[in-house]
Order: C-alpha cells, then structure tokens, then sequence
C-alpha cells in the first residue's frame, strides 16, 4: 500500500554549509563549558593545564640554548646534523601516530558521550571538531609534539627559532587534522556492509606491506622519499631568513589544515547515517549458558573476562596497544637489554582503556552486582586477576614480536626483562585500583570512542603511568647490562612487595561499605 506524507505543514528548511559550521561551532563553545563546569577541582585542572603549557614552550625553547645547538655547518659527526636527518622521518611518525591513534579509538574522543547524544543530539560536525579539539589530550601525542619541537629546537638553534617552531606546530595540526579524515573514513567504511572484513583486510595488508619492505631492507629508501622533507626545507628558510619559502610552507600547511578539518564533516555524516555493526553485534549477540564453576572467584573472574574481553574498544585497543610498539621494536631491531622499556609502555596503555576507573565497566549492572552473595574481597580480587590478566596479555604480544629479531638471550638478560614484566604490571594494577575507589566516574564504555575517565584526568593519569613504569624500566635496563641474573630478582622484591602493600590498602578501602556505596552510585549514577 502506498504512503504519503498526510501532514499539510512544510518541512523546516534546512541550513546552508556556512550556517550549519556556525551552529557547528557555538555547539562545541557550549559543550566545553558544559565541560569545564563539571569539573571536580578546578584549581588542580587549571594548574596541570598552566603546567603543561610551561612544559611546552620549555621543550620548544630551551634545547636551543643547549651546547652544539643549530651546528649545522660544523662537520659531518655533529648531533645536530644527525638530528636533522631524521627530521622527515619524525614528522611522519607523528602523522602515523595520529592516524592510528584515531582510527582504533572510531574517530577520536568523544566531547559528548553517546547515551547523552540521545538526549541532546548535536551535529556530525561537531562531533568531529570536539574530536579534534581533545586529540591532545593524549600523552602519547603529547609526546611525539614534544620529541619534535624538541629536537627542532635543537637541529636549528636559536636563529629564528619561532620561524621554525612555527612549521612545527602547523605540521602538528595539519597531522592531526589529516588523520581525523583518515580516521572518519574509516570509521563509515567500517559501519557499511561487509565493511568490518575490508577494514580488517586494508589492515592486514598494510601490515604486510611493512613486514614486505623490512624483509626487503627498503625501508630507508622509502623514509628518504617520504614528502615530509618538503616541510623540513621550509624550516630550513624560516631558519636561513628566507621568507618566501616560509611564508609558502607555513600558508601550505595552514590551508592543509583548514580544509582537513572541513573535509573531515563529510566522512563525520557519513559514519553519522549508518549504525556500529561491531558495537550492535557485541550488545545483541547471543551466547549459550555454560557450565558453573566451582567458586565464587572463578565466577565473578568469568563475568568481568566477557564483559571485557567482548567490548569492540577494549579488542581494537588491545590490537593497537600489543602490536603497534611489537612492529615498531621488530623494525629496529631492539636489543634483549633494551626491552625492558616496552612492558611498561604497553601496561600503562592498557589501563587507560578502562584500568583506570576498572568499576566504569558495570555501569548500572553495579547494582546487580552487589546483590550476589559474594564477599567483597572477592569481587575484589576478580578485577584485580582480570585487569592483570589483560596487562600480561598485551605486554606479552609486545614482547614476543619486539623478541624476533633480538636473538636467544642471555640469563641475565632474561631475568631482567621478566622482573620488568612483572614489576609493572604488579605497580600498573595497584595505582589502577587505588584511583577507581577514590575517583570514580560514571561513563558508558560501549562506544568505541570512550574514554573511562574525563580527558584531562586521563591526561594526568597518563603522564604518571608513563614516568612511573619508564623510571622503572630504565632501572632493570640498567640490571639487564650487568651479568648477575639474581640482582634482577634481588631489586624486583621490593618493587613488587611495595605495589603489593598498596594494593591491599585498595583493598581494604573496597571492603569499607561506605566507600563502596560511594563508588557503587557514582559509576552507576
């Protein structure tokens, strides 16, 4: 039977291009202060954030000042020189990474959530500027933005330093914009149909086309071809005073910018019109009873492993985490003593998928939860084995990739990376427990673009899991040099034991029913 609309009202005309970008716009101005009023404590965000800002312009300025700065003329064996060398490389890394970062995290990170999205719809378009806008609350982009002023400043010295600092920061947006097309592609690539198998399948080859030049030893003649020289030449004038090759490499970028971040909308519509075929098959998946256990431990372990291991960010976060820093140690060629950097790194990335505030994962089945008649030491210790579980699995992928090419290792050399693997993951587990009972915060893990806790909390969080586990791995680096396999072991004790002890006062904050109800509404809330 035919239908036709039956209402005599005409349809609301829709908005030109200019008009929607404005409402585009104001709707992202409205959502950070949205934001930025449900921060907890402002004084301590607005110190991290005034720190961080510090931090930057010392890493832009200060290595400029530093002796065999901007040598660039005074022989072939100068650091600068070196530096300057591996410049193109660098500012293609930090394009990778974005791309990467954003194409496992669905787009990038989400300003608003999606079960508030039904509520308060906002536009494709401002989803995709509110993504841009927190891609650098991401310590591992922070970090690469860091390494390249860094050395930057260091390559050129103090010469017009804000000429060449200048490129640096257009190429840092121009990256970031540039992968949140990439990311947004594939994202509505992913929600058609069949769209999974090709993502999977572009993947895949793009692993074996690295696997292919590694094998092939081409891998320097493709890094001395990559376009990004184009970008270091016009450091170069900036630093040489020629301002008509700056003025065009900086307008290039910046216009490569702008229309990056208005492209990036279309493929944003386009994952817009077309539901998460992987999200809805995990939610509506069904799955046959199996047999019980014989404990309570070992059936709460069951529960928190599926709803774990079933999510689509957790898998594509696990994916990313293990296997991108494998390939990268398998491509240089890591030695067994310098290894001992990669578990920690790895941990650290894998508690910030939803470590960091472990309870989040519940949501409102919290509540249920804590009706089953189960000790709270135990269910306690059900998270505690599976959020360890999951760190020695993705470290573990880390390790046998970056072990390849390293060779059979030595005793003390294999002492040293073991005391590192579980050192780290006993201190990533106890700081990640201790911070989901004092912070709790209510998120809806089920997009694949959610962040268990507010950007700038995970900022912080970030940055003290990295400096933690990287001290600590440069420690047992430093044991991995000396031939004495028990002085690993004899310097990993006290690591473990202290991890340990504050791990059980988490516990013992858990087991307080007070604290527990606090966490129980506010992650259920």
């Amino acid at each position: 039977m035919p239908t036709a609309p039956f209402s005599t009202e005409l349809p609301a005309p829709q908005p030109g291009p200019v008009a929607a970008a404005r409402r585009a716009v104001a709707d992202v101005r409205h959502l950070l202060w949205f934001r930025s009023v449900a921060v907890r404590r402002r004084h301590v965000a607005a110190v991290a954030l005034g720190f961080f800002a510090l931090l930057t312009t010392a890493v832009a300025v200060g290595p400029a000042y530093l002796d065999g700065a901007g040598e660039l003329t005074a022989g072939a064996g100068s650091q600068a020189q070196e530096f300057l060398v591996v410049l193109p490389t660098l500012l293609a890394g930090l394009l990778v990474l974005a791309v990467v970062s954003s194409v496992s995290s669905g787009g990038g990170r989400e300003l608003l959530s999606r079960e508030h999205g039904l509520a308060y719809p906002v536009s494709p378009t401002t989803d995709h500027l509110g993504a841009l806008l927190l891609s650098p609350l991401n310590i591992a982009w922070m970090l690469q933005a860091w390494t390249l002023l860094g050395i930057a400043a260091y390559t050129f010295g103090p010469q017009n330093l804000w000429a060449v600092q200048l490129v640096s920061v257009l190429w840092v947006v121009a990256a970031t914009a540039i992968a949140q097309v990439v990311a947004w592609t594939v994202e509505a690539v992913r929600r058609r149909a069949h769209g999974i198998l090709v993502v999977r399948g572009l993947m895949l080859g793009a692993g074996a086309f690295v696997v292919l030049l590694m094998l092939t030893g081409n891998v320097t003649a493709v890094l001395d071809n990559i376009p990004t020289t184009s970008v270091l030449i016009g450091m170069l004038a900036g630093q040489e005073g020629q301002w008509l090759k700056f003025a065009a490499t900086a307008a290039t970028l910046l216009a490569v910018a702008l229309a990056a971040v208005v492209l990036g909308a279309v493929p944003a519509h386009l994952a817009a019109q077309r539901s998460p075929r992987d999200e809805l098959r995990a939610e509506s998946g069904v799955r046959p009873a199996r047999r019980d256990v014989g404990s309570d431990l070992m059936a709460l372990v069951r529960i928190d492993r599926g709803s774990i291991w079933r999510s689509v960010p957790m898998r594509r976060g696990l994916m990313v985490l293990a296997i991108g820093p494998g390939l990268v140690a398998l491509a240089g060629g890591l030695e067994w003593s310098t290894m001992t950097i990669l578990p920690g790194l790895v941990a650290s990335g894998a508690a910030l998928l939803f470590g960091v505030n472990v309870w989040c994962l519940d949501a409102r089945g919290t509540l249920w939860r804590e009706s089953l008649p189960a000790r709270a030491r135990t269910v306690f210790g059900a998270r505690v084995l599976v959020l360890t579980e999951w760190l020695l699995v993705a470290s573990g992928i880390t390790l046998v990739l970056a072990s390849l090419r390293a060779g059979l290792p030595a005793a003390h050399e294999l002492a040293a990376l073991l005391a590192t693997w579980l050192v780290v993951t006993v201190q990533v587990v106890s700081a990640s427990m201790r911070w989901s009972a004092k912070r709790p915060f209510s998120v809806d893990m089920r997009s694949a673009r959610a962040t268990p806790a507010p950007p700038v909390v995970m900022l912080g969080y970030s940055a003290r899991l990295a400096v933690a586990t990287t001290m600590t791995g440069l420690v047992f680096s430093g044991m991995a040099r000396l031939p004495y396999w028990s002085l690993s072991i004899a310097v990993a004790i006290p690591f473990v034991a202290w991890s340990l002890g504050r791990l059980l006062f988490a516990q013992q904050a858990w087991s307080n029913p007070f604290e527990r109800a606090r966490v129980v509404m506010t992650v259920a809330a």
